[in-house]
């Protein structure tokens, strides 16, 4: 299957250069280039996409590290969470974390690989927020422990639903990520408050 792309003015002009040097085959049968129609350049970035600005970098320069503290390297989800600045309401969170506020939706994620459960937790998150819920509940499971050929971290999910929360695009509709009462599921479930 072929597909037709237009040429840039760059690339008109290559063309133009190699084409001026090149030798017809049959001299006699001289047929007309068909006209190339320069195609609009597509806008970098998307519509609805945030524009995120990027500080110059050269090749061979290195980045800065990450500063990531040594307690917190062994530290459980739930615990790096509480680390998480409020930004709620604190009489509100305090109920939450009580287990005493009903989740209004709940996403159950066991059995779900990461590629799975990834799409699966946006789309749930951005229609719970566009239907006005405020608390929703997300159970990830807490993870088994694979004893293959392999080292693998127990509780996959448990460790990158928290962290898929604070990105783009779903942290522009999440103000608080918590882990769950035991009530709801405890160390393999999170409350996740959306904002209004």
């Amino acid at each position: 299957m072929t597909r037709k792309r237009g040429l840039t003015s760059e690339d008109q002009e290559i063309w133009s250069r190699v084409a001026r040097t090149a030798k017809p085959l049959h001299p006699t049968l001289k047929k007309p280039a068909p006209p190339v129609t320069p195609r609009p350049a597509p806008d970098p970035v998307p519509r609805g996409v945030e524009r995120f600005e990027v500080q110059p970098f050269r090749v061979g320069q290195t980045s800065r590290r990450a500063t990531v503290s040594a307690e917190a390297i062994g530290l459980t989800p739930a615990e790096r969470l509480d680390q998480h600045p409020l930004r709620m309401d604190p009489k509100t969170h305090r109920k939450m974390r009580q287990g005493k506020l009903r989740p209004e939706a709940r996403l159950d994620l066991h059995g779900m690989t990461l590629a799975e459960a990834h799409p699966e937790l946006m789309g749930f998150i951005l229609r719970t927020h566009a239907s006005g819920k405020r608390l929703v509940l997300v159970i990830t499971g807490k993870g088994r422990g694979d004893h293959g050929p392999l080292p693998t971290r127990p509780g996959a999910l448990r460790h990158h639903v928290p962290i898929w929360l604070h990105q783009a695009p779903l942290a522009g509709v999440v103000q608080q990520v918590q882990g769950a009462h035991r009530s709801h599921g405890g160390e393999g479930a999170y409350y996740v408050y959306l904002r209004r």
